[in-house]
C-alpha cells in the first residue's frame, strides 16, 4: 500500500463527519505500521474528540506508535479549544512520521501544528492529495479564505424553464425522491435561506423531516415584517433568523436581524457573524438571481422535471461549469460549479 492509498482511506473516514462537525472541519486519521492499519478514526461530532485522538485510542499496543506513520487529512491542531492540541498528543507518543493532506487556514493553527511536530523530531510531509482535501473541506476553507459561507444554490424547474406558476404555486415540480434528496442536503449544511415570496406562498418548514439528521438554521427575508404570523418559519421549532428593515421582537428560536441592505454581500456578512460556514439558498427566483448576478455562489443544484407550465415565473439563468448530470427517477439533477 502507498502513502496515497492510506490518505484516501483517511479522506473516506473524514467524510463520515459531514453535517455533524461544523464549524470544525471534517478530519480523518489512519495510523499504519508495517503496512497494516493499527488505528483509525475521524472527528465525529463538534465538541467531541478529534480524529487523531480517536485513532490513537484504537491502537491496542501504544508502544507501536513510535514506529508508525500517521496519515491525517488536516494539520493537527496546536491550540486548546474544546479539546487539547492534537499535535501535542502525537508528540507525546513520539510517532515516527506524520503525513498531512492540508495545512489548516485557521489562524489559531496555521502551521503551528506542523512546526510543533517537526520541533519534536517527527518527520512531517504536507500536501498529499491536497486538492481532494480542499474539495472535502470546501466549506471550511471558504469560511476562512473568503470570509463568507460556502453558498449552494438550489431550485427545481419545469422542462420549459419555470420555477412556479404566475400565482407563485410551485408544488410539486420535482418528484418525491428528489425532495427527499433535498432533505438529505439540508442535514449536511449549516443553514438555509429563502426570500419573502417563497416564505409567503410556499409556507416551507425548511426542516429535514424526510431524512434522519439535524435541521439547518432557517433564514428568511421579510423587509417590512408583514408576513403571516402563522407561517411554519415562525413556529419556533428550529433556530430561525429573519432579515428585516424593521424592528422585530425576538423570541425563543426566532431572532430578527436589522439590515439596511438585502444584497447578497450584506446577507452573507451577517450570516458569517453567526459562525455559519455553509448555506443553501432555496429560492425564490429573485433571490437566486441576485446571488448569481453577484457571483457570490460556489455550487448550484438544479432539478429539471418533466412537466410544462407554458407560462409562469422564469427559472434563474445560470452560467457555470457543469460538473455532473444525474437521473433522479424522471427528474434530471444538474450540478454546477462557479467558474
Amino acid at each position: 500500500m502507498s502513502d496515497q492509498q492510506w490518505m484516501y482511506r483517511a479522506l473516506e473516514l473524514a467524510r463520515l463527519g459531514l453535517g455533524n462537525v461544523s464549524p470544525n472541519p471534517m478530519v480523518g486519521c489512519v495510523i499504519v505500521k508495517d503496512d497494516k492499519i493499527i488505528g483509525e478514526g475521524y472527528h465525529q461530532q463538534y465538541g467531541g474528540p478529534h480524529a487523531e485522538v480517536n485513532a490513537v485510542k484504537e491502537v491496542k499496543d501504544q508502544t507501536l506508535l513510535t514506529e508508525s506513520t500517521v496519515y491525517v487529512t488536516l494539520e493537527p491542531c496546536a491550540h486548546f479549544g474544546k479539546t487539547p492540541p492534537c499535535a501535542d498528543l502525537l508528540v507525546k507518543h513520539q510517532v515516527k512520521r506524520v503525513v498531512i493532506c492540508n495545512d489548516d487556514p485557521n489562524p489559531l493553527v496555521a502551521g503551528q501544528g506542523i512546526q510543533r511536530l517537526r520541533d519534536a523530531g517527527i518527520e512531517v510531509e504536507v500536501g498529499l492529495l491536497k486538492e481532494e482535501g480542499r474539495a472535502l473541506n470546501r466549506r471550511f476553507f471558504t469560511a476562512f479564505e473568503k470570509k463568507r459561507p460556502y453558498v449552494i444554490l438550489k431550485w427545481a424547474q419545469t422542462v420549459d424553464g419555470f420555477v412556479a406558476r404566475e400565482n407563485y404555486d410551485s408544488k410539486w415540480i420535482s418528484n418525491a425522491y428528489s425532495r427527499q434528496l433535498v432533505h438529505k442536503w439540508r442535514a449536511e449544511e449549516d443553514a438555509i435561506l429563502v426570500g419573502t415570496n417563497t416564505a409567503r406562498y410556499d409556507n416551507p418548514s425548511l426542516t429535514t423531516r424526510n431524512w434522519k439528521g439535524k435541521d439547518p438554521v432557517r433564514l428568511f427575508i421579510d423587509r417590512t415584517l408583514d408576513l403571516n404570523k402563522g407561517l411554519h418559519l415562525l413556529d419556533g421549532s428550529v433556530p430561525t433568523y429573519c432579515f428585516t428593515e424593521g424592528q422585530g421582537e425576538n423570541r425563543p428560536n426566532l431572532t430578527f436581524i436589522q439590515q439596511e441592505e438585502m444584497t447578497p454581500e450584506a446577507i452573507l456578512a451577517a450570516i458569517s457573524e453567526l459562525k455559519i460556514q455553509s448555506l443553501i439558498v432555496e429560492g425564490g427566483s429573485k433571490l437566486l438571481n441576485s446571488f448569481l448576478e453577484s457571483g457570490l455562489w460556489d455550487e448550484a443544484r438544479v432539478f429539471i422535471a418533466p412537466h410544462s407550465f407554458a407560462k409562469g415565473i422564469a427559472a434563474p439563468l445560470i452560467s457555470g461549469e457543469l460538473l455532473s448530470e444525474t437521473d433522479v427517477l424522471q427528474d434530471r439533477l444538474l450540478i454546477y460549479k462557479n467558474y
